[in-house]
């Protein structure tokens, strides 16, 4: 990967790449008894930040055994990229800690808004796709990557909502905050077919928006159906064949690249996350 370039011309953090067909898993608690008494062939874990970030020495000592053996990516979900609020310089440096302790080689985040007026509403809220927002978030993510010493993956939301202003397709909005901000992509699949769904666009054409040379990783990962049909992005079930579809597609565009299956509700035993998972090395060679 070439070094992408920041909104102040500075040259990025290059990203110190885990293998580009690695698969890996989302480090949930269930699994960790499983994982250290097994050993699963796994290229790596990712792991939620905020989880291993309080003050309780359990968590990390229990990570600390699990890096020892595989590489560790790094997923946050608080950094409230789009938010009114100067971002938080102390959980920063409270991630960019974790980062230096365990070698984690990027962390990740989400093109969303999470708070408001001191307000905190544990939700990934989209803001409206208009040109005038692009360097507002651009800007915002630079300072992320340059605080983290790392490469910081933006990822695409699920969403179930549009704005009157939005005047671009997401995909648009995504891959100019991206390039404008000299940061990478965090390509979720399941989230730009649940988004396609729900309102309404080609998720082929998502894809032909997408800057494949600066994507990190990928995920997928199992959704619902509301019984309204709206398309409900919930990581409690395998993934849809739909998704695996799109996959398919956006390995032949972009691949290689490292994925992730994610699943963070109604978890199954070990062996069977690793058999979903496993089915992305059986759609890559069909």
């Amino acid at each position: 990967m070439s070094a992408p370039r920041g909104p102040a011309g500075s040259q990025a953090p290059v990203a110190r790449a885990l293998p580009r067909g690695a698969l890996g898993l989302g480090l949930r608690p269930p699994h960790y008894d499983a994982i250290e008494q097994l050993r699963p062939p796994l290229g790596f874990f990712e792991i939620i930040a905020e989880n291993y970030l309080g003050a309780s020495p359990l968590p990390r000592e229990r990570l600390r055994r699990i890096a020892e053996r595989y590489p560790i990516v790094a997923h946050g979900v608080s950094l409230n990229l789009l938010g009114e609020a100067p971002l938080d310089r102390a959980h920063l440096s409270r991630l960019k800690d974790l980062i230096q302790e365990l070698r984690i080689p990027y962390l990740t985040d989400h093109l969303c808004w999470t708070a408001f007026e001191g307000v905190t509403h544990h939700d990934l809220l989209p803001a409206p796709y208009h040109p005038e927002l692009i360097p507002y978030a651009a800007g915002r993510a630079f300072e992320v990557q340059e605080a983290l010493g790392v490469p910081f993956g933006i990822e695409n939301l699920s969403s179930y909502v549009a704005w009157e202003r939005d005047t671009m397709p997401e995909w648009e909005f995504y891959r100019r905050v991206v390039e404008e901000s000299g940061c990478w992509c965090m390509l979720d699949i399941n989230n730009v077919f649940v988004s396609s769904e729900n309102h309404g666009f080609d998720p082929r054409e998502y894809l032909d928006g997408v800057p494949w040379h600066r994507v990190l990783q990928v995920h997928v990962a199992g959704h619902q159906i509301l019984p309204s049909g709206l398309r409900h992005d919930t990581h409690d079930r395998p993934v849809s064949d739909e998704v695996w579809s799109l996959y398919e597609e956006a390995w032949r565009r972009g691949g290689p690249f490292p994925t992730l299956l994610e699943w963070d509700a109604e978890i199954p035993p070990l062996h069977i996350a690793l058999a979903e998972l496993d089915k992305a090395r059986q759609v890559r060679s069909s």
